[in-house]
């Protein structure tokens, strides 16, 4: 664990007094990775919620509705750099530091509105097109017809800044047939050589596997196997045999290691890290849309009372390095997006009320309201929290954006994450900002993961102020040519 020296220099506020609340046994979350509507066409990341009504991820399966954010106190600076970290439960700090990457995915459903020529390319490293689908046969289909011409246009964009594509298979609509296509040696291969096929003809740099979930169901209906982790580890040699030399495979996991036979998390992933060039960790929608909301993305379980103890930053590196699978070859996965609650409470309170209030932040009273991408309720991108007005760009002397129109912006301690809340117009958004993604991102640096990717490219502003927190807080320059 970290030491409470650090957690206190990181908050730079006194510890919250939380007593602890007994766990359920651990749940496996859902990934902004790939939601689809109700017609079944991928959407824009669409949330399905009915305004004031919650309704249960696979974050929420037999456990009760998701616990309130506590309020804590303000953040008075985005980071502190110099914070001692103490040795973590899985491995300790890496004595040589990587050099941080940088990247990002790109949805294919988001070209209408941010299109391939939109993204500023020398601020990433890596980008990750989303998605190709696994089929029955074994081979990759696309969302649409426009899908192929789409990576087409990001490979070429990229090209000049030295930015490189790769293509990310699967999501959490499209994993149904991972555990077929890996189930025997003649049925991994035909997958492997599609995969080959595609990789080729579009001069990709590598692929990344974004399995929900070896091991589970995930999404309704996806095919499921007690040998899925171990078949993983077969296909992925293979792909790797079949691949250019210098071509990356990673994967998309969520904050629990890969499960064993018995379904529980592997006390040993090391055979995965001796194949993938890295993890992405997918540290987001721990909570979505409830009428008592969570965090989407914590840092941590600081107040220790937290229902998915094991679903944050800081668990999750110690559940993966201590499982074998080295801090280098660790990716954070960040968010560009928050959820808006259906919310009337006066105060946020935690499972128990232990009389902790945040500190507001500058707030106007006109009354608006927060529409998220499906038109209510639901997920809303931090641009959209920008443009619809919930928040302001930092003032002179501020380093922080502001709650207006009638939102007031707080602090949750207990995840390191901002909050906007409305009385008037009964909502409550748990989202990301530059704070907390600086804070996500140090955390990265100084137990030597390898970087960062945001989940995803368009939920930042156009002056790309999310994408240069993270840069920031890695010691980069604003973009790989600076």
């Amino acid at each position: 664990m970290l030491s409470s020296a650090f957690l206190s220099l990181l908050l730079l506020v006194p510890r919250a007094q939380c007593a602890p609340a007994p766990h359920p046994a651990p749940s496996f979350g859902f990934s902004a990775h790939d939601h689809r509507s109700s017609g079944g066409q991928r959407g824009p990341l669409q949330a399905t919620f009915a305004p004031g009504v919650s309704q249960a991820s696979p974050n929420m399966v037999n456990q009760q509705p998701t616990p309130p954010l506590a309020s804590g106190s303000k953040l008075s600076s985005p980071i502190a750099p110099e914070a001692a970290f103490s040795q973590s439960q899985g491995s300790s700090i890496a004595e040589t530091p990587v050099q941080p990457l940088v990247m990002a995915y790109y949805p294919d459903w988001v070209e209408a509105s941010f299109p391939p020529e939109k993204i500023d390319y020398c601020r990433f490293d890596w980008i990750d097109y989303a998605f190709a689908i696994p089929t029955k046969d074994f081979d990759l289909a696309w969302d649409s017809e426009n899908s192929p011409n789409i990576l087409r246009r990001l490979v070429a964009g990229a090209r000049p800044c030295g930015t490189k594509v790769k293509l990310s298979i699967g999501g959490w609509t499209g994993s149904k047939h991972f555990s077929s296509a890996v189930a025997t040696d003649d049925t991994r291969r035909r997958f492997v050589d599609n995969i080959v096929k595609v990789f080729t003809s579009f001069a990709l740099h590598g692929v990344d596997i974004d399995w929900e979930y070896p091991g589970h169901e995930g999404a309704g209906g996806n095919h499921v196997s007690a040998a899925d982790s171990e078949n993983f580890v077969l296909f992925l040699r293979l792909l790797r045999d079949a691949l250019p030399v210098g071509s990356s495979i990673t994967a998309a996991a969520q904050t629990s290691p890969f499960t064993d036979g018995s379904g529980q998390p592997s006390k040993d992933v090391s055979p995965f890290a001796h194949i993938l060039d890295w993890i992405l960790i997918m540290n987001y929608d721990v909570w979505s849309s409830s009428p008592l909301p969570g965090p989407n993305a914590p840092m941590f379980d600081h107040c220790q009372n937290s229902t998915q103890p094991e679903a944050n930053a800081v668990a999750a590196y110690d559940a993966w390095t201590k499982a074998g699978f080295p801090a280098s070859k660790l990716v954070l996965g960040v968010p560009s997006y928050g959820y808006v609650s259906q919310s009337s409470a006066s105060s946020l309170r935690q499972r128990a009320d232990f009389g902790i209030r945040g500190n507001r932040m500058r707030s106007f009273e006109s009354r608006s309201k927060v529409v998220g991408e499906d038109g209510g309720d639901g997920q809303v991108q931090f641009r959209a929290l920008v443009e619809q007005g919930a928040l302001l760009p930092p003032s002179a002397g501020s380093s922080s954006f502001d709650g207006a129109n009638g939102f007031t912006r707080e602090w949750d301690e207990c995840s390191a994450t901002p909050l906007l809340r409305s009385q008037s117009a009964h909502q409550l958004i748990s989202y990301d900002d530059p704070t907390s993604l600086g804070m996500k991102a140090t955390f990265a640096k100084k137990m030597g993961m390898l970087g960062v990717n945001m989940f995803d490219i368009h939920g930042d502003t156009d002056d790309w102020v999310l994408t240069s927190a993270l840069r920031t807080a890695l010691g980069l320059s604003n973009n790989r040519a600076g």
